[in-house]
């Protein structure tokens, strides 16, 4: 447990984050099944990443790791076997995403991770590949991991596909797409929620030379027999982490900018910035990055389905600000790392900050915070959303800090450098 500073912070200050923890899991992916060596530069070594990495390994590929560099060598969708049980944490996104890929392997694999892993759903997406003829199944019959994938030669075809409560279904039936023999026809029933994570599988799919073709958010048509081509690589910054310091410049009055990020960005996150901008913060969009400027903040009423992991850290900002905030079509996040939107409630209401939510929306009134020791459900975005409250308000300590290094290790030493 570590208490938060509430001194003065610098007023004009420029911090780094690590690249892009979306990017890092499907760039590392379309890399393992391409035709050659892939040189990538500043991907994020995180606990979610690496056992995506450790995974790939177990499935055969061959990857080097050094510094911010990582060098995959492409197997040309060729997976080996693997009896050994593959263990993902708590990372539903390499549970997703692999869940996908291991259908393209040989033999069955078995998926796991951690208790609350095991309580995370993934239903849709193993009725994604039975439609395709995969033999995929939640062991528990209970639509959670663990789960079991036969993989083999996929002959692909058309499927329907609820995407409702994550993306990432569909991100992963797109990521094993071109290496299917008549490819993919998806056509999404229900949702997608999420919306930009889709657009960065897409782009990634894109970058590394496979077309697809889409109608909006509806349909999706890939052809099989293409490959992802080997080539170098860089990762953006993560716009996720990124909204942490502009929240802290948001309640701070402070002005914080985040090197290299820009507006043209396909994370999601990065409209964050807007949402800042509708309570009352100043942004600065500028060659080297995107810079917030904190002042009186005011409450808004705001769709964040496609924003999701900007949730609680907008509910923290929203705990400063005068009036009531309504974050509106959220009940995907129960289904995250903890139940985000119980979470963020209780840990409000500790502060003395009236907040509820629905089925769907998250409603807090801001008031004046007031110290309390935060619970962080072992989940790095409760831990890092509320470390920024503690830079206005006295006594509040963070319990179970290392959370945070599921997705941003250096994240405190990070948040240092905004103190004068």
């Amino acid at each position: 447990m570590i208490e938060i500073k509430s001194q003065t912070i610098k007023k004009n200050v420029e911090v780094a984050v690590p690249g892009s923890k979306s990017y890092t899991h499907r760039i590392l992916i379309a890399a393992a099944l391409s035709d050659g060596v892939c040189t990538i530069d500043n991907c994020l070594k995180s606990e979610d990443t690496l056992f995506t990495m450790s995974a790939l390994r177990q499935f055969g590929v061959r990857i080097d790791d050094s510094d911010d560099r990582i060098i995959v060598h492409g197997t040309n969708g060729i997976l080996k076997p693997c009896v050994d049980l593959v263990y993902l944490g708590n990372s539903g996104t390499s549970m997703r995403l692999l869940t996908g890929v291991a259908a393209l392997g040989d033999g069955m694999y078995t998926l796991t991770g951690t208790k609350r892993m095991s309580e995370r759903p993934v239903y849709d997406l193993l009725d994604g590949l039975n439609q395709i003829g995969v033999f995929a199944r939640s062991i528990n019959n209970n639509g959670c991991p663990p789960v079991e994938i036969k993989g083999g030669r996929v002959k692909g075809g058309r499927l329907s596909l609820k995407c409702r409560i994550s993306s990432q279904y569909l991100s992963s039936l797109l990521l094993m797409s071109p290496y299917t023999q008549k490819g993919l026809e998806i056509t999404v029933t229900e949702g997608p929620v999420s919306r930009p994570y889709i657009d960065m599988t897409v782009d990634i799919m894109t970058k590394l030379g496979v077309n697809v073709m889409r109608d909006g958010y509806r349909s999706f048509t890939v052809n099989g027999h293409q490959v992802y081509k080997a080539g170098s690589y860089i990762v953006e910054p993560d716009c996720s982490q990124a909204g942490y310091f502009w929240a802290a410049a948001a309640i701070k009055g402070s002005r914080i900018k985040v090197n290299g990020i820009t507006g043209t960005s396909r994370q999601g996150d990065v409209r964050f910035t807007e949402v800042l901008e509708s309570m009352g913060c100043v942004v600065s969009h500028e060659n080297d990055g995107i810079a917030v400027s904190g002042g009186p903040l005011s409450a808004v009423e705001v769709d964040m389905a496609d924003m999701p992991d900007m949730v609680p850290t907008l509910a923290v900002v929203a705990a400063f600000a005068k009036g009531r905030t309504l974050i509106k079509n959220v009940a995907h996040l129960k289904a995250k790392e903890s139940d985000r939107l119980a979470a963020v409630v209780n840990e409000l209401s500790k502060m003395n900050i009236k907040a509820g939510c629905t089925d769907t929306d998250l409603e807090i009134q801001g008031g004046r915070p007031c110290s309390a020791v935060i619970d962080t459900y072992k989940d790095h975005r409760i831990a890092m959303s509320f470390a920024v409250a503690g830079l206005v308000v006295p006594g509040v300590f963070i319990k179970d800090e290392r959370c945070v290094e599921k997705s941003f290790p250096d994240f405190w030493n990070v948040f240092e450098k905004l103190y004068n």
